[in-house]
């Protein structure tokens, strides 16, 4: 998957170039500006869409995680026969991070010069996130030991939506399907027999299927 992601990157990279050649207008190229309300029990999403011709947009985003509650409940509540890091619930509730996302926006009918951004689409996107979960102190045998952990998700999402807008309001619904590689690093220690210590250095990678659902909302240019 860390292979595979850089050349999708740059054939996302060079079909955008290859289009805005291709597709040159005299006409001024919309910016729109998202919020997704839907993630918001675990991050902040913050996306720019721009036109780049009559038929095509790049949407980029950025997201600031403050919790990871949710991956806590895929990973320990739900139990679908997968393998399940040796992470705490505290880590998962604290964790912090960032993501970032790109797609490459087809809408498959055309819009006016003055508003090309609106209608049904298909939006291949790739995303990544990094999560650092907070240290923890344990002590075995009156001596303390530092716990960590961290996380890498990689994922790419197929969308299908309708974007429409009432006066100056977006409304951008969607759903779709992907996969998500996530990468689990963790550092523990346990007490073994005969008073000895136990120290995991462990590496987990869960690779499960994805949905979404959900809308994001902004703000269209006078």
């Amino acid at each position: 998957m860390k292979k595979i992601l850089p050349v999708l990157l740059l054939v996302l990279l060079y079909t955008i170039g290859a289009k805005a050649q291709d597709d040159k207008s005299p006409s001024r190229r919309n910016t729109y500006i998202k919020v997704n309300p839907t993630t918001l029990i675990n991050e902040l999403d913050i996306l720019i869409e721009q036109e780049i011709s009559n038929t095509m947009s790049i949407e980029l985003g950025v997201a600031g995680i403050y919790t990871d509650y949710p991956d806590y409940v895929l990973s320990k509540k739900i139990d679908i026969g997968q393998k399940k890091p040796d992470i705490s619930t505290e880590q998962f509730v604290e964790g912090r991070g960032l993501g970032f996302r790109a797609g490459l926006r087809w809408y498959l009918i055309p819009g006016s010069a003055g508003n090309r951004a609106r209608g049904a689409y298909f939006q291949p996107t790739l995303l990544y996130k990094k999560v650092f979960y907070p240290n923890e102190e344990v002590t075995i045998n009156s001596t303390k030991y530092t716990e960590s952990a961290s996380k890498n998700v990689f994922g790419l999402q197929l969308l299908l939506g309708r974007q429409f807008s009432k006066d100056r309001i977006i409304f951008d619904p969607y759903i779709g399907a992907g996969a998500r590689v996530k990468v689990y690093r963790y550092s523990n220690y346990n007490a073994i027999e005969n008073g000895g210590i136990e120290h995991n250095d462990g590496r987990l990678v869960s690779i499960l299927p994805s949905l979404q659902l959900g809308i994001k909302l902004g703000l269209r240019p006078r």
